[in-house]
């Protein structure tokens, strides 16, 4: 299912949140390319995957110009322990209300094990330094998925 809020060549909803670090503010990394990805819950195992794999990569994403960010409803503590327990080295943001999830389409009706509710469907977001999204990924699968983002940003960079 395609991203039913923003569209690639729009510009991205600016935010500012909380991170295990202090705040965030999108429009402060204006002129970078910024990954924007939200994930499920801390700790869990396609979240500490994904996250792992971000921190994995995050020498050659910054090579590219890029940073980094995390967004799940979790709390700041959970956020701190989950930074710390797996050395991540991006910030990962607190959206609690769900409110940027929401601008950006992440956050929408789930259906597991017969059960509907709401909640982040796993997205990412590639923004240009001038504020525009240009790639979306939604609903997305863990494995090789950080990879293609990192190609993807490879390719926009070359022209």
């Amino acid at each position: 299912m395609a991203n039913p809020i923003l569209k690639e060549g729009t510009r991205a909803p600016a935010f500012t949140l909380p991170s295990q670090n202090g705040k965030v503010r999108l429009t402060e990394h204006r002129g970078r390319w910024v990954v924007v990805y939200f994930y499920p819950k801390d700790d869990t195992p396609g979240c500490t995957t994904e996250a792992c794999a971000f921190r994995d990569l995050k020498k050659e994403f910054e090579k590219e110009g890029a940073v980094v960010v995390g967004i799940s409803p979790d709390d700041r503590d959970s956020h701190i322990r989950f930074a710390e327990k797996y050395d991540l080295s991006f910030s990962v943001l607190v959206d609690r209300d769900a409110r940027v999830a929401n601008k950006y389409g992440a956050w929408r009706e789930k259906k597991n094990y017969g059960r509907t509710y709401l909640g982040i469907v796993r997205s990412s977001f590639l923004v240009d330094p001038s504020g525009k999204i240009v790639r979306i990924w939604d609903n997305v699968r863990v494995k090789g998925h950080v990879e293609k983002i990192l190609a993807t940003l490879r390719e926009e960079r070359a022209g």
